[in-house]
Parts: structure tokens; sequence; C-alpha cells
């Protein structure tokens, strides 16, 4: 990969790509992520990429907590870049990701939240550290459904008993519940993260790019959300996170560290819980 990237850096070993997330100060999803992920997925839309990328964070913390809700309208904006003004949001950037050709591998160490969530269901295969990582939706404990994919995935990966627990509750998972519950493909143990997943990228990267590509895209098209539905959910997400119950709610979750390296980040489920009632 030759593109220079403020926020991801790269790495390439034979056909697999590593790319690797640092947005300082704790990787949110801003327009400068995703001005990032654009180019990138550009370049790994050309016959001659990489055929299978693994992505993974530089902060052992956070993966992606969430998006910067500071700058709504600025990361909507880049996202449009993708697929043009019907396609400003975050969910069809991220379908973008789910159907580029080739292997999208999450390796996940720290807290993936909200739209960090979705981006790493919209990736192929997902592994995350057992000790290490955290998942969650917290968009409804915030006052607005997911809106870049997650209601989608999660109905189709944990069933609808499952995918409304993760959703409606707001709470954060460990990699083993979400594991069970089909979140992620597995939980490994932190020490033998890196070298499995290595290992595994490895062994995809040597088999011939046109079966890799088309089993892709024979599951795809049994498993991904169409446009239309990915669409109504960024709507309607935009639509309610500007409402009076999502501002009170985020305008207090500011007073207390919200989008800041410290407790309220670390533990944001419990943090969702803490917060009075809004009606």
């Amino acid at each position: 990969m030759t593109a220079p990237y403020k926020t991801i850096s790269t790495r390439l070993d034979g056909n697999v790509l590593f790319a690797t997330f640092d947005a300082p100060p704790i990787n949110l999803i801003g327009p400068e992520v995703v001005r990032d992920l654009v180019g990138l997925l550009a370049e790994l839309s050309q016959p001659t990429a990489a055929r299978v990328v693994v992505f993974d964070s530089a902060d052992p913390d956070f993966f992606f907590p969430h998006v910067d809700l500071t700058r709504v309208p600025e990361y909507t904006a880049e996202a449009a870049k993708a697929g043009g003004p019907g396609d400003a949001s975050l969910g069809m950037l991220f379908r973008k990701l789910s159907e580029i050709p080739a292997v999208t591998i999450a390796k996940l160490r720290g807290r993936a939240r909200g739209a960090g969530s979705e981006f790493l269901l919209a990736c192929d295969i997902r592994f995350a550290s057992r000790e290490n990582a955290v998942l969650g939706q917290p968009e409804v404990g915030i006052g607005t459904p997911p809106g870049a994919g997650g209601v989608q995935h999660l109905a189709r990966l944990l069933g609808r008993g499952r995918a409304l627990e993760a959703v409606l509750a707001s709470a954060d998972f460990d990699a083993e519940l979400a594991e069970r519950y089909g979140w992620i493909n597995r939980a490994v143990p932190d020490a033998e993260l890196d070298e499995f997943v290595a290992g595994l990228a490895a062994r995809m990267a040597n088999f011939p790019r046109d079966g890799l590509i088309a089993a892709k895209a024979a599951v795809n098209s049994v498993s991904l959300p169409t446009p239309a539905v990915v669409r109504a959910d960024a709507a309607l997400f935009q639509q309610l996170v500007r409402g009076e119950a999502a501002q009170q709610r985020t305008a207090e979750l500011f007073k207390r560290g919200f989008q800041t390296r410290g407790s309220t980040e670390l533990d944001l489920g419990a943090a969702l819980g803490d917060l009075p009632a809004v009606d």
C-alpha cells in the first residue's frame, strides 16, 4: 500500500496487509479515521490488492470506543465520499468494507463499542483477546438505536433474543460472553492472539484469490443486510442522536469524562446504567 494515512499504519507481508488504527487520544471514529478508511477501502478494491487484511488497534485499551459525537456531520460527509450523498453514513461505508474483494479479519484488544462494534461486525471474521476485549452497543442507553449496521448484523448472528439483549441493555460484553453469543468467532488467550491471527491470515492468503472472493461473495449474498435497511437505520440514528433525550444523556456523560481516557470510557456500560432516567 502506498497511500499515506494519518490514522492507519499499514504493513504488507506477502498477500496479507496489516492495518493498525492509531487515532489518539482514544481512537474515536471521527472525520480523520473515516477519511483514511475511505481511502484504504478504495485501495483494497483494486484487483492487485492484498488478499487478506488484518485490522487492529495501536491502543491496547481502545480499538474504537464509538464515534466522536461532537463531529457527526463531519465524519458523515467523509463517509459520503465512498458512495455519494445517498450513502452518507457509516453504515453504508461499513457495508462497502463487507463487500471488498479481500478477506477482512478484525483482531480485537480493548473496547469496541457502538460504531466500533459495527466496524468489527462488518469485517468477515472477528477474533478477540480473552482477557482484554470488550464489546458493546451503547446507543439505546444514549437515546438512539445503532445506526451503522449493528442491529442487522447482531440479529443475524445472535438471534432475536440475544440481539435485543445486546442492543437494549447497552451493556458491556467480555470476550467469552461475546464468543458464546456469536458476536465474535473466537476468544483467544491474549498471549496467543497475534500468532493465531497471523497464521490464519497467511494460510488464507496462500489460497487462490478467485476462490476466496467467490466464496465470500456467496456468503454475503445470504447474510448481508440490504442497502435499503442500512440506509434506514442510519437515517433513524442521525435523527434521534440530535433529539432532546440523546442530547441530555450525552451532556451528562460529557460532564463525567465522556470521550476522554478515564473511568467513564473504560466502563461505559456501567456509566450508562448510572445516568438519571429521561422520559
